[in-house]
Order: C-alpha cells, then structure tokens, then sequence
C-alpha cells in the first residue's frame, strides 16, 4: 500500500526537480509566522453581528489600517477606509453621491486603488505569494499583480502602470475592483476561524450564517448543544425535533421553520387550534423590530404548547427505555394529580398554573394523540427533505466535532463533567464505563452513527443525540437536569433552578485546567481551554479569563436574549504569532450605522497571553501535516529518483 501511494505521488511530482521543489517551499513555509486564528461562539442566529465581527476581523482589519496610514490618515479618514473595507458595496454608493463631478469621484477612485494596494503587502506579509494569489479576485489577479509587485526603479515602466490605472477607470471597473480588494483584505487578516458552538436558536437568522460558514476559506466548529438538536432533529429524532419547533416558537423565530427551511407547520397550527387556548406561560418573546398582531402571537402561544406537550409526551418512553440514563426524575407527566393540578417532584408538591394537558391521558401521560403523531412524523419527513437543511446539516457533521485539540489549545462548547473533587464523572453506556475524553469520544460516535443512519429512529444513537441535550453527563448540557417543565408550570423559582456540574466552579482552578488539558493530551504548560455555553456576567464584574489565563470563555452574550445579562454583545479571541488577545464587543445595532458614522463595536481588548518568541507555522497543526508531507516527499525521493 505504501509503495502504491508513492507511485500516485510520484504521477503528481514525475520528475526529481519538481519534487526538490516543493521540499524547499514547504520547509520555507515552515518558518513563516503562524497565521491570524479567529475564535467565535454562541452565535445564536445572529447573523449581522456576527458577520460585522467577521468583516473587521475583532478590530484586527482596523488595526492593520492604523499600522500603515497613522501618519497620512486622519482618525475620521481611518474610519471610513475601514469601514469601506467591511462593507465596500454599501460603502460606495455612499461616497459615489458625496462628489458633484466625475473628475473628482475618478481621483477618489485612483488614490482608494492605491491605499488598498498598500495595505494588501501588509495584511498578506505572513502569506507565500501563492496563496495571497489564491485570494485575489479571479478576475483582477493579472491587474492587481502588476500593482502590487511594481517598481518605478528605472522607470521604465511608469507610463504602464498609469496606464492600466487609466483604463480601469476608463472601463468603469474601478468600483468592482475595490469591492474585490475589500474582500481579499478580509480573507487575508483571518487565516482560521474556530466556531465554539451554537450556531441555532434563539436569533433569527442561522440559516444565514451557515451560509457564510459553508463559503468561508478555513474553519472548524465545535458543536454546541443548540446545534446537536438541529442534528439530532435532521438524523431522525422526533424529540430533538419537538424541542427545536417549542424553542422557535418561544423566540417567534417559527421563520426559521417555516420560510428558511420550507418545513410546513399548517398541519401543527391546525392541531393546536383545536387543542389550546391563550396561555401567558406561552407567550412569545417578542423582537423590538418585528411586533406581533396580536393574532399572530396568539398562533404562536398555541403552537409552543402543542409541541411543548408532544415534547413532554416524547420523552418519557427514552427515559423508560435507557435507565442507565438516570432520569426517572425526569418522567414529569407521570408524577402529576391531574385532578388536584399539582406534581410531587423531587420529594416536594408543587401547584401547577397555566395548564394546558387536553391533550393528555391521565392513565396513559406520554400517549400521543393520533393527531399528535401523524403532525411529528410529518415534520419529521419535511426536516428530513429539506434540501437547504441538508446542506447545512451535513456540512455542520463534516466541519463539526465534539471537541477539537488545535495549536496546543482544547475548543469545547460545553464542559468535561467533573464531581465536586475534579475527577472525570463516570457513565456506564451498555455495560462499558466511560470518562473525561473517552466519554466524550463515544458521545461523538453515536452522534455520527445516528446521522449516517437517517432511517433509524428510536435506537440508542438518537436517544444517544437527545442525551447530550438534556443529560447529568453531557459535556454540552453541563447540568444535572433541563426544568423546562417547571419553568411552564411552577411559579416557586426555586425549582427551576438547574445545578451545574462542579466543573463550572472548578474552571477557576488552574491546577483542574491542567489535569483536563492532560487528559487531551496537551501541554498543561502551553495550552488553553476555550469554552462557549455560559454567558460571562461582566456586568457583575465576572471574568472570562480563568485559571490564571488557562481557562477562556467566550461566550460574552452575541444572542440579545442574554445581553441584558452579560453587560456586552460578546467575545471573541484572536490568536496570532505574538499571543492571544480577547475582544469584548459593544451591541451591534445595524450596518447601516457602522456605514453612516464610521463606529465599530469594539470596547476592549486584553492579551491573554503574550508568545516569548513569535509562534512559527512549523509549531502548528498545519505545521505537523506539512512535516508530513515533506517526509513523504523525501520517500519518494529514494524511491524513485535516488536508486
């Protein structure tokens, strides 16, 4: 097999040149400063937020702006360059009506080729000249070329470089050109972008985000557990399905449903009609910018109990099913007086309010009406033929994983359950225990099991999926049970609270990061956890750089739902050559405003943690493939040419 593979390597380099020559580019590539990684989590459907993060770079687009045109720029000249750099179409048509005459707008357009052909060398300086031409325009890269490398040394070629610079503007391209240069610019300020999680639910737009996501030049994503229900609903889980239409309908976000996803809901409106009434426990959280009529809130209150009592219903035969789950405390429909209106749970009897259980056969709780059951199963074959929803769910299993080891640092969504003494907690799945990152391991097996077998339902796998949503040991719940049902129905606050595993308090320790980070094999010394899932409560003075800057969380509240919360509008991280620096974000409010006035939502920006010497590719995950490669090369070598 070896010798097999070599002879497919040797068809690509058939000579002893080509082959030396790409040993002398990959060693080279070896010494070049690691590139710009970008970290980014909890995105929760906020696609413009999110995107203006991408378009400047956490400030990185500006700060490279500020390097090179300090001294010839004002602030104010600064902030528009920048901002024509984020979003250059808008930004054009802008500026394009701020000049009365031709002759000026063409000036313009001359000096803002110029200053974007300077700053390209500097934000692509840590990039072999190969790849900066892979980012180029498609079809300026011959134009751009001959800007970028050119010299006027003899001037021998002044009047030719005028001349090309003449002709764009002549041909009415200098507007397509600087759109091009924008994006470039973009793309090369950012070499990876680390996605920690939870891309659905909550905000309105994730379908867009994917799409972003899908188009983007390099990244990864660790899953969060909003994203594993939307997986789990897509691999064949009725329930993980149930929770995503009840969230969607809580956040009036049913559009996702519906019109982003062409998954048809009449059939569910037409079953809550019948069964429900008003209820204020089911109200929708309304958006600021899109009010409801009061019919439609109404609709919306009717459809989040039909799916919150199928949801209810659904998950009592897993719990029955998997007792080594250990949920029986979980089994609420069955420990309700449907007489009295009250619920015994856990050894405490409690009112309940606005119910709504019509639907419910006291003898029987978790028996679905045949109504009930004909709406999931037809959900659940929309869900499944939703050709927009499989791109992005297959595209989420392919970028996706549980947990990544990168550079040195562990990115994980949630947590790596723990007992109150730091030790791994145990789970026993089918007779075998597991722990620490074995158990995570066997989470993300039957996860993938169950996507690559759509037409199971009901199996281990996707009871496995719906675990990791609501489960004591789940890495991505990181709680020892989801009080859903208390928070509908229980006034008392004190039961809905939802404990959280020891690790949420024991991530403040140093001594339990290291340990963690040994359990991943990785070096206590040099390595971080980078964590999503919980709002870091600035506003109460609560600090996202624990264990002595070995523990990152950077979830700092991209979701509005929680910004009231956090105090900002999120974190991100950048991780370049020289260290790593967290980003605390102001509320994006709209593009339109970042246009108009030139404001980032930046605030503050804190080094993490500063390199002694300037990290190198060769120390990368990148660097360890390309060493690969090279060896490999230096086989066919004597395999081939040295005999």
């Amino acid at each position: 097999m070896h010798a097999k593979y070599l002879d497919l390597l040797a068809e690509k380099y058939d000579c002893e040149e080509k082959v030396v020559t790409e040993i002398i580019n990959l060693e080279a590539i070896l010494d070049l400063p690691k590139g710009t990684e970008h970290f980014v989590s909890d995105l929760h459907g906020e696609f413009h937020a999110f995107q203006h993060v991408l378009r400047n770079g956490s400030g990185k687009v500006k700060e490279k702006i500020h390097d090179i045109f300090k001294g010839t720029m004002t602030e104010q000249q600064i902030n528009d360059f920048a901002t024509l750099v984020y979003y250059p179409e808008a930004k054009l048509k802008q500026i394009r009506n701020t000049f009365s005459n031709e002759v000026e707008l063409n000036a313009w357009y001359q000096q803002t080729i110029y200053d974007m052909i300077t700053l390209l060398p500097y934000a692509s300086s840590k990039y072999t000249r190969s790849k900066l031409r892979k980012a180029l325009p498609e079809q300026f890269v011959y134009v751009i070329e001959e800007l970028l490398y050119k010299s006027d040394k003899y001037s021998n070629k002044k009047t030719y470089y005028e001349k090309i610079m003449q002709q764009i503007i002549t041909l009415r391209q200098s507007e397509k050109l600087i759109i091009g240069l924008a994006y470039t610019i973009q793309r090369l300020i950012v070499d990876h972008l680390h996605v920690v999680g939870d891309i659905y639910d909550r905000g309105p737009d994730p379908d867009k985000i994917m799409d972003t996501l899908i188009n983007y030049h390099s990244l990864d994503i660790q899953w969060g557990n909003h994203d594993v229900l939307w997986l789990g609903a897509y691999a064949g889980s009725k329930v993980c399905l149930a929770n995503i239409i009840r969230i969607c309908a809580r956040y009036d976000n049913l559009d996702i449903i519906e019109d982003a996803y062409g998954i048809n809901l009449r059939p569910l409106l037409n079953l809550a009609e019948k069964y429900y009434e008003d209820n204020p426990a089911f109200r929708p959280k309304e958006h600021k910018d899109k009010p409801l009529s009061e019919h439609e809130a109404l609709q919306i209150t009717k459809i989040h109990q039909a799916m919150a009592m199928i949801q209810f219903k659904l998950e009592s035969p897993i719990i029955k099913r998997r007792p080594f789950f250990n949920m029986e405390d979980r089994l609420v429909l069955e420990k309700i007086d449907y007489k009295k209106k009250e619920i015994t749970i856990y050894g405490k009897t409690y009112p309940l309010e606005n119910t709504c259980f019509r639907t419910i056969n006291p003898a029987n709780p978790a028996q679905l009406l045949p109504e009930e059951e004909e709406v999931i199963d037809k959900l659940l074959v929309s869900v499944q033929h939703s050709e927009k929803l499989a791109r992005h769910m297959k595209f989420l299993m392919k970028k996706g994983s549980l947990y990544l080891r990168y550079n040195g640092n562990l990115l994980i969504h949630g947590c790596i359950p723990v007992n109150e003494d730091g030790e791994m907690e145990q789970m026993e799945i089918e007779g075998e225990v597991y722990k620490g990152r074995a158990l995570l391991d066997q989470f993300e097996e039957y996860l993938r099991y169950a996507f690559t077998h759509r037409g199971l339902s009901d199996d281990l796998a996707t009871d496995m999926v719906w675990y990791l949503w609501t489960g004591e040991y789940s890495s991505l719940f990181g709680k020892r049970a989801m009080t859903t049902f208390e928070r509908y129905f229980i006034k008392d606050k004190a039961s809905h609270k939802e404990d959280k595993n020891p690790y949420y308090y024991l991530r403040e320790s140093e001594e339990i990061c290291r340990k963690m980070l040994e359990e991943f094999e990785l070096d206590p010394d040099q390595g971080h956890i980078i964590n999503g899932h919980t709002p870091v409560k600035e506003i109460e003075g609560e600090n996202p750089i624990k264990a002595n800057g070995k523990m990152i969380v950077i979830d700092g509240g991209f979701s509005k739902a929680y910004q009231s919360t956090t105090g900002i509008a999120g974190y991100t991280l950048l991780y370049n050559s020289f260290g790593m620096q967290l980003v605390a974000h102001q509320q994006f409010n709209s593009k339109e405003e970042v246009i108009q006035n030139g404001a980032d939502v930046l605030s503050v920006k804190r080094v993490v943690d500063k390199e002694l010497e300037r990290k190198k590719v060769r120390e990368t995950n990148v660097g360890k493939e390309l060493q690969e490669e090279i060896g490999r090369l230096k086989q066919l070598m004597e395999y081939r040419y040295m005999q």
